[in-house]
């Protein structure tokens, strides 16, 4: 099938792992965490357990950081028996501020493609994750000029985007999302009618891993977002 976006209008970019680096901190935060729970499992145990335990809670807590220090929390206790000291939560909650306060590290080639998209096409901000937290790094990252709406969304299923692009009175055939995750920023998309491009990341959450047989194409993939501007 042949892509064009001869008829796109609006393009919506993810945040995390998209346009800065968010996954990395995920996972040096777990290996810190396994490291401070060492002497009640094996670090592959930690780190199915933590998994289970964050699942459990997606729908009691969302996405984001805090959620994140939480399932940790409750995991420590899980895998202690309730034994874990205090002083291993106050590192747990360390660890969790510690990756609020990271630095925006922006990925190679972000601003100059949404400078140059920004004189093209209405662009959009579309991510999920805790508001505050999502909130703060937009204004860190200094990108805010080149976006006409940021939306913070609880969930990125298909209903969330349809509702979306009502609500901003865009119609699917004319919206084009470029992302990193293919469950969350790309095949729901297709699956609506609209366009998508994945630009992939080099570390994906487990939760965000699509199998074979879940995908059935219908979009573009590149090897970095500065490809994008071939196309568009």
């Amino acid at each position: 099938m042949e892509i064009n976006y001869d008829s796109t209008r609006v393009i919506g970019f993810d945040a995390d792992d998209t346009l800065w680096v968010n996954e990395t901190y995920f996972r040096e935060a777990e290996q810190k965490f396994a490291r401070l729970l060492s002497a009640y499992e094996t670090e592959n145990k930690i780190d199915q357990e933590l998994f289970k335990v964050e699942m459990d809670n997606l729908e009691l807590y969302g996405y984001g950081i805090k959620g994140f220090m939480l399932s940790m929390i409750e995991s420590a206790i899980d895998l202690s028996n309730g034994k874990v000291p205090v002083a291993t939560i106050s590192e747990i909650l360390h660890l969790g501020k510690e990756m609020i306060s990271k630095p925006v590290e922006l990925l190679d080639g972000v601003e100059e493609v949404l400078r140059q998209l920004s004189g093209k096409y209405r662009l959009v901000l579309l991510t999920k994750g805790d508001l505050l937290d999502q909130e703060r790094k937009m204004g860190r990252s200094g990108l805010s000029e080149y976006f006409h709406h940021i939306e913070v969304l609880s969930e990125k299923k298909e209903e969330n985007y349809r509702n979306l692009l009502e609500h901003l009175e865009i119609r699917e055939e004319e919206f084009l999302m470029i992302g990193n995750s293919l469950k969350s920023d790309i095949l729901p998309i297709v699956n609506i009618g609209a366009q998508a491009i994945h630009v992939p990341f080099h570390t994906t959450w487990a939760h965000e891993i699509v199998r074979e047989d879940e995908n059935n194409g219908g979009y573009r993939t590149v090897n970095n977002i500065k490809e994008v501007l071939r196309f568009l």
